[in-house]
């Protein structure tokens, strides 16, 4: 038994709980992918059958998809309901001024086409996630790439300060390949000051999809902590 890994599988519950009381009878609902937004997936399905009620969830990822069909959620697409009432999400980073790098999962563009679509986007995590600044502890910027483009998209990317290394699949030969048939690769940069501006230059490289960083995309975070669960607030 890991005694760090119980209490923060146990934190990520605990915030879990917490985003879902945002839920409301008759709301179309994101749903983020990754470990902590598959908690957030059972309890708002305990809560449904609890208490009835009726909502639709947009799934960010084939994961997402399948968690939700097993339990009982129905499932919507931005086609019928381009605008959510919330979206609910985990990261794999947040700062102070709750800005996000997301996706080593590898749905990012699914999940901030689907945060953009919301009027409220609500983060759950456990708080080894927070740091002071995005990037801490070599930790990448996920970007979802054209396959047609890899190679330029790496140059450029090497051209701006970064380290792109392309995420290798697990299991199998060769990259991850995304829900939308690209593949990913992690650039490194170190500690990022200003997350939007690195977005922007990011956001100009032909064939890049999207970027893992989140900027000014959160509205609520739900941090589990050992004992408790920290809201904050933008």
């Amino acid at each position: 038994m890991n005694p760090k890994r119980d209490w923060v599988e146990d934190a990520k519950r605990r915030a879990a709980l917490k985003a879902i009381e945002h839920v409301e009878d008759g709301f179309n609902i994101g749903l983020g992918s990754g470990s902590t937004a598959a908690y957030a997936i059972t309890e708002l399905a305990n809560r449904v059958e609890r208490e009835q009620f009726h909502i639709l969830v947009v799934p960010t990822s084939y994961q997402a998809f399948m968690l939700a069909v097993e339990n009982g959620i129905q499932v919507t697409t931005l086609d019928e309901h381009p605008t959510l009432d919330l979206t609910v999400d985990g990261t794999d980073q947040i700062d102070r001024n709750l800005d996000l790098i997301k996706g080593m999962g590898g749905a990012l563009a699914r999940e901030k086409i689907v945060a953009s679509a919301s009027e409220k986007v609500i983060i759950i995590a456990d708080e080894s996630k927070r740091v002071t600044y995005l990037g801490e502890n070599d930790h990448p910027v996920p970007l979802e790439v054209m396959q047609f483009a890899a190679s330029p998209v790496k140059h450029r990317i090497a051209e701006i300060g970064g380290k792109p290394v392309l995420r290798e699949g697990k299991g199998k030969a060769g990259p991850v390949i995304t829900d939308n048939g690209n593949i990913i690769v992690d650039a490194h940069f170190g500690v990022i000051h200003e997350p939007a501006e690195l977005e922007a230059k990011l956001r100009s490289i032909p064939g890049i999809v999207e970027t893992g960083l989140f900027v000014k995309m959160a509205d609520v975070v739900y941090l589990g902590t050992r004992s408790n669960v920290e809201r904050i607030e933008k």
